[in-house]
């Protein structure tokens, strides 16, 4: 069993109420003591897309993320020193996104499965370097 590290995409999928494809509802329903981790850099992304005017909320990106990971199953992950420097010596040829590398990183290091719909993720993980479920 490995718990589920979402996307920036699809936290705010699932925090505005979106509907994920069936293979990430799927996979969720096959490990449902599994956790839906977070990262706080998603909280940083957010919050610049907000401040960019590329997505809106109902609230503050503040709180809006916080009343996110205090949903059921939700959890939040601790993003080390270590794991920054992984994402920039990642194996292959990962997406050049800063983000998703510090996402990869931090699934590889905890061995989350990452749920995503950003392309250029789901071709690493096809290659092998993550698992990764498209949403």
């Amino acid at each position: 069993m490995s718990d589920f590290l979402l996307d920036t995409c699809t936290v705010l999928w699932l925090g505005q109420g979106e509907k994920l494809k069936d293979a990430a509802t799927s996979a969720m329903q096959k490990q449902p003591d599994s956790l839906l981790m977070v990262s706080p850099i998603s909280a940083w992304e957010i919050a610049t897309l907000v401040r960019k005017q590329k997505i809106s909320l109902t609230t503050n990106p503040r709180n809006w993320f916080q009343d996110f990971c205090s949903l059921k199953k939700v959890s939040l992950v601790e993003i080390t020193w270590p794991m920054l420097i992984d994402s920039v010596n990642l194996p292959g040829k990962p997406p050049a996104d800063p983000i998703d590398r510090i996402l990869i990183a931090t699934a590889r290091e905890y061995g989350y499965t990452l749920i995503t719909r950003d392309k250029p993720i789901l071709k690493y993980g096809k290659i092998g370097h993550i698992r990764t479920v498209e949403c």
